[in-house]
């Protein structure tokens, strides 16, 4: 209900006036909504107020920035994660009132979301935390938005929300995600699988280059193939893009000139940890992680090249063309792969913290807007949907007749890669992972038996129930 008070009043606030924060608010004004942003950097809120447009005003001052915002207010933060929206959120309790509501839409680690969503719940405030992915194009034309903990605020700010979203078949790519934490959780495990298909994109550029000698406007004409079929992806599109861009007045291309260190932000690291104090395996994302850190090692890799030169043949007696098919098929092989153990990871953490996840639905608002966007997306909303407790994506059975298809060329690829001396641990750790996954017996027997070994650990038995304990002494040790 419009109120008097909230008549001429801006509709929407954001603190962090950077590309991200900016952008966001361009997209909010132009579906009409008057909204509000605040900076400490006076620069930024100058930048925001030289756009000169009339739904969009700047603030310097904290006070004059809430006082501009209809009740309840909603004010966005898109700072840096940590320490800093701690102290943003202390700030804003001093000039907002019980019932305001305060969303988190940067890249929090789930459990500061967690604490700050119960510390806010008992002060009286509405708090949400907010994955946003997409990019800078994406927060300007229409990102994919994860939003978990406070419902009833989400169903204030979902108008706005649902109309700032990429749109996929006329659908919002935004919904809630569930209690509490959910939203960021969810965020971060896209990122992890965003970390794996990246590494595994590095890895077909490595095989492409160094094994099959390929120039680079044949591998981009491999990607723009890709692109065009089952591997129709945003991170494909723009590899594709970056394999035909060279800088003014350069013939080569800009990627030759790029230092071969790649950083990251955290999330990936996050989604393994996560993964590991749940116990449950995701190979794919972790080594993606460990490669990062290892690129990260220039002059010790510069060392040890000089130490061990290639010893064995680098470039593959191979018909590039068909194999460049077979190294597609892989690359669906290790990539569903990277999406499957990161579905599990929520499914397993749905159980675990009570989130009310709903994986069709997260898969659904993933399929636009997104990084990790791909047509694939669609077979694994499908899945979900059609079977809301799977509790694995590779026992689907459409997916797994897909996956069983492409097998053989990841054999291929994986061994070839393997007896060339390229290193592909992303495509090997899918495939290592799969093997695995499949199989009913593993040799972790041997395992249990060492450990009850050398620290009297016990063991369980398959044909008895309870749990066992030997002493390994050497008179029952037959050779």
């Amino acid at each position: 209900m419009m109120t008097q008070e909230n008549i001429n009043k801006n509709s929407f606030g954001m603190i962090g006036l950077g590309t991200m924060g900016s952008n966001l608010l361009q997209n909010i004004a132009d579906h009409g909504y008057s909204c509000a942003g605040y900076d400490n950097n006076t620069q930024t809120v100058e930048n925001l107020n030289n756009l000169n447009n009339k739904n969009i005003h700047g603030f310097s001052d904290l006070k004059e920035f809430t006082d501009s915002l209809k009740s309840p207010k909603i004010v966005m933060m898109l700072v840096p994660a940590g320490e800093i929206v701690d102290s943003v959120i202390d700030d804003l309790l001093g000039v907002l009132d019980k019932g305001d509501i305060i969303i988190d839409g940067g890249n929090s680690h789930f459990t500061d979301t967690e604490r700050r969503f119960i510390e806010l719940e008992g002060k009286g405030f509405h708090f949400v935390g907010m994955g946003v992915s997409g990019g800078e194009e994406g927060a300007r034309r229409g990102p994919s938005m994860m939003p978990g903990g406070d419902q009833e605020a989400y169903e204030i700010i979902k108008p706005i929300l649902e109309k700032i979203a990429a749109q996929v078949d006329g659908e919002p790519t935004v919904a809630f995600m569930g209690e509490r934490s959910a939203g960021h959780f969810v965020k971060m495990v896209h990122n992890g699988i965003e970390y794996a298909i990246m590494q595994l994109l590095s890895e077909s550029y490595e095989i492409m280059k160094k094994g099959l000698q390929m120039e680079n406007d044949e591998i981009h004409k491999v990607y723009k193939k890709w692109n065009e079929g089952q591997l129709k992806s945003y991170l494909v599109e723009i590899t594709t893009d970056i394999f035909a861009y060279k800088n003014e007045g350069e013939e080569h291309l800009l990627l030759e000139s790029i230092r071969d260190q790649a950083k990251a932000k955290g999330t990936g690291k996050w989604t393994s940890q996560a993964a590991m104090d749940l116990h449950l395996p995701t190979p794919i994302i972790d080594i993606s992680v460990s490669m990062r850190d290892l690129s990260s090692l220039k002059d010790l890799r510069v060392e040890a090249s000089k130490k061990y030169p290639d010893s064995v043949n680098m470039v593959y007696e191979k018909n590039n063309e068909e194999y460049c098919d077979e190294l597609e098929e892989a690359f669906y092989f290790a990539m569903v792969s990277a999406y499957a153990q990161g579905m599990h990871l929520l499914y397993q953490a749905n159980e675990e913290f009570d989130y009310d996840l709903n994986l069709d639905l997260i898969a659904k608002i993933w399929r636009g807007g997104c990084i990790i966007r791909s047509e694939f997306l669609e077979d694994i909303y499908a899945a979900y949907n059609s079977e809301p407790k799977l509790k694995h994506l590779l026992l689907n059975a459409e997916v797994a007749k897909n996956v069983t298809k492409t097998i053989p060329s990841m054999r291929t690829v994986v061994s070839d890669a393997t007896l060339h001396g390229i290193s592909t641990p992303a495509f090997s750790a899918a495939l290592s992972y799969f093997d695995n996954f499949r199989n009913e017996h593993m040799p972790t027997n041997l395992i249990q038996a060492q450990r009850d070994y050398f620290g009297s650990h016990t063991y369980e038995l398959k044909a008895k129930e309870g749990v066992f304990h030997t002493k390994w002494v050497m008179e029952n040790i037959k050779e």
